[in-house]
């Protein structure tokens, strides 16, 4: 929501009048320089969005604005040309209006379109997200990440490595929701204060590394050849995508990484299809080059790639994590009651390549049990499951 500046007005009465940590407003405006506020400027204030509003017989501003439970004055900041003195039965003005309830609707077949779409607009509502491009898939679309915070601890999660994991993409994003609506709400999530949370950590989201394998097992082969033909091929002649892991070359991406990948390579398919191909050598597909390169250049402090099934959280690789890793995993299990399992006897995936070359906590969370695709009637039971590894991957 944008208001306009008047003489004597500053960011930090923004935040007093519209009750906005006002860190998030200053982030909202990152081209803002906010000692010299210009009269007329536009700022953005997260949280809010205009409403239109017809006048009745009997409205004065105060009433309209005490019905909102915001102060008068944040009627003329979205209204710059309002008259107090000359309101007219049926003049529309604009309403400011709190957003208290979620934008995401992740209990759906949640494919690349619907995020994308979900990600514009909680930008558009919360302009403090940053949304930079990582690189494309096979197919070209682009793969975003979503950055929330400022602390110099950086923490990153995934989602949908795996193509008919991509019930990991919506509690993702649905946790991204309820984190915003947390910090500009000033409410906390299951008793924890969120903005320290946001001045301490910065939190990298890649909620979906493999957009193509996903839209293919929730609507089926791309129309356009060569690929609608060549993934049936590789799913033996099947139009049934349901046990597709692997991005649209067939290769599976959590098995791409340097980390012991000749291994992996020795005991799985030597050939595309809808699971387990590592492909001809590590990092040979867009998407994994594209969460290489991202993990190499923003330093994490800690991942944690969710995927599924089996409530459990590997991790471990090769007794080379850091003694924290176990401390962490023991909290997440305690919070989700999921099983903290050290190593899982297999190698090439990204959260093993992240402690073999960083020596830093990673996790693998694999959430809810069950066959693949999970059904979403389990979403509310694995969100509220996982909400607290959420939240403590954050705070810990």
């Amino acid at each position: 929501m944008d208001v306009y500046v008047r003489q004597g007005d500053s960011l930090w009465y923004y935040s007093q009048v519209f009750k906005m940590p006002l860190q998030l407003i200053i982030d909202s405006n990152r081209n803002v320089n906010p000692q010299v506020l210009s009269v007329g400027q536009a700022i953005k204030i997260p949280g809010f969005v205009t409403v239109d509003y017809q006048i009745r017989q009997g409205d004065t501003l105060w009433s309209i604005a005490q019905s909102r439970n915001l102060p008068v004055d944040t009627l003329f900041l979205v209204n710059p040309d309002l008259n107090p003195n000359r309101l007219q039965i049926g003049q529309t003005i604009r309403v400011p209006q709190r957003i208290t309830s979620r934008l995401v609707n992740g209990k759906q077949n949640y494919d690349y379109n619907i995020m994308m779409n979900d990600i514009r607009r909680l930008q558009s509502v919360y302009p403090f997200l940053q949304t930079p491009s990582i690189g494309n898939s096979v197919l070209g679309r682009e793969l975003p990440e979503i950055l929330i915070g400022n602390g110099a601890k950086r923490v990153h999660y995934n989602g949908s490595f795996h193509a008919n994991e991509w019930i990991t993409t919506p509690i993702i994003m649905t946790f991204l929701n309820d984190y915003l609506l947390s910090l500009t709400n000033q409410q906390p999530i299951r008793g924890l204060s969120t903005p320290p949370l946001y001045q301490q950590t910065t939190l990298s989201i890649v909620p979906m590394v493999n957009p193509d394998g996903v839209d293919l097992v929730l609507n089926g082969p791309p129309d356009n050849e060569p690929w609608h033909s060549q993934v049936i091929e590789w799913n033996n002649g099947s139009s049934d995508f349901s046990g597709w892991k692997a991005n649209i070359r067939g290769v599976d991406l959590n098995d791409q990484f340097p980390a012991k990948w000749e291994l992996e390579r020795e005991r799985n398919p030597k050939e595309p299809g809808p699971r387990d191909y590592g492909g001809e050598k590590p990092l040979s597909e867009p998407e994994a080059i594209a969460m290489a390169d991202l993990t190499k250049n923003m330093d994490f402090a800690r991942v944690l790639a969710f995927h599924t099934q089996g409530e459990v959280i590997y991790w471990g690789f090769e007794d080379l994590e850091p003694p924290e890793n176990e401390v962490l995993a023991q909290e997440f299990g305690r919070v989700s009651g999921y099983q903290p399992v050290k190593t899982t006897n297999s190698y090439a995936g990204y959260k093993d390549w992240f402690i073999q070359d960083w020596r830093r906590p990673g996790f693998t969370v694999e959430l809810g049990k069950g066959v693949n695709p999970l059904p979403l009637s389990q979403f509310d039971e694995i969100y509220e499951d996982v909400l607290g590894i959420f939240l403590s991957g954050l705070y810990s």
